[in-house]
């Protein structure tokens, strides 16, 4: 059992419909940079160098046995690395509302708006409620993304959650399991930018087991 419960969100159709142009617009043609969030006790992921510059970005934290692996979110275009800083943080907000057992985080609603967020809470409060919360690396790749104007983008990208599991937040006990073809996951997400600067998610959709990313 890998350890994202089945959930996932809303999908604005244009987003669906824009994202049938990506293959066209891969980032990964350019300079391929791992940036992982270390998290080694309380540190910030990811690194203050690949984020955005806005004001008063809130910090987020892992706790030790958890890291999110982002690969493959170097362009070389300015704009697109932002977006995919920022969906990255998007990630880490939602995972940290886990960690926290807290969905009034500071991040959570940064990095997340409208459709996204609710989906989001929803989410981390299956972990919440169920008393858990999740250890082990997860890593993305396989990042997509296109621009629509100056203020909107669509990213699409995969996850291997096969080295993450649930974990009982009480006992500490983890559920590790055999990966499958559903460990790995692909995410279609939309983004726009708002009057700071950050490039918020919008809405995200997920599909389990999706060919383009198995190993």
């Amino acid at each position: 059992m890998n350890r994202r419960p089945t959930l996932l969100t809303a999908l604005a159709l244009t987003a669906a419909a824009a994202l049938m142009t990506l293959s066209a617009c891969g980032s990964g043609d350019d300079a391929k940079t791992t940036v992982a969030d270390e998290a080694n006790g309380k540190s910030p992921s990811p690194s203050a160098t690949d984020t955005p510059a806005s004001a008063q970005r809130p910090e987020i934290t892992f706790p030790s046995d958890a890291k999110n692996v982002f690969e493959d979110r170097k362009t070389g275009d300015r704009t697109k690395d932002a977006v995919l800083a920022d969906s990255a943080l998007a990630v880490n907000a939602v995972d940290e509302a886990i960690f926290e057992g807290n969905t009034d985080t500071k991040a959570l609603g940064f990095y997340n708006t409208g459709k996204a967020l609710e989906s989001s809470i929803t989410f981390a409060r299956q972990y919440i409620d169920g008393g858990d919360t999740w250890t082990g690396v997860t890593r993305y790749y396989d990042y997509k993304v296109t621009l629509s104007g100056a203020d909107k983008a669509y990213v699409t990208y995969c996850a291997d959650e096969s080295k993450s599991y649930i974990k009982n937040r009480k006992t500490g006990k983890v559920e590790k399991s055999p990966a499958t073809a559903d460990s790995y996951v692909q995410y279609n997400t939309s983004l726009a930018r708002n009057d700071g600067g950050v490039w918020q998610t919008t809405s995200i959709a997920s599909n389990g087991g999706a060919e383009e990313c198995q190993p």
